[in-house]
């Protein structure tokens, strides 16, 4: 099982970025998954999560209306489009896979799998 995310860079704020995570070893339909991100001495956070069973997508409140999370059975990645970025959405992103259980989604400790992260700048 791997993950592998890509997509990121440097945008100015009120851009818009789409980030990939490429799955291999497993399907969209496999698992669970999850986008978090991580800003300098901060912990990580869960921003976005897709279920398995039926695609229902959650999201935490500070990117909720600008993030939308999809699954792409054809390419069999999973996709964060991000519009209206903010100074504050600048972190390195990952992408996660099979929740554990026992903790909420937005707990990192909760997640099996886990692909090396991009970095997404927004500044002018």
């Amino acid at each position: 099982v791997q993950l592998q995310a890509s997509g990121g860079g440097l945008v100015q704020p009120e851009g818009s970025l789409r980030l990939s995570c490429a799955l291999s070893g497993f399907t969209v339909d496999s698992y669970a998954i999850a986008w978090f991100r991580q800003a300098p001495g901060k912990e990580r956070e869960g921003v976005s999560c897709m279920s398995n069973n039926d695609g229902r997508t959650w999201y935490v409140d500070s990117v909720k209306g600008r993030f939308t999370m999809s699954g792409n059975n054809i390419k069999n990645t999973v996709d964060l489009l991000m519009n209206s970025l903010k100074p504050e959405d600048t972190a390195v992103y990952f992408c996660a896979a099979e929740r554990l259980g026992g903790t909420k989604w937005t707990d990192p400790k909760g997640w099996h799998y886990w692909g090396q992260g991009t970095q997404v700048t927004v500044s002018s």
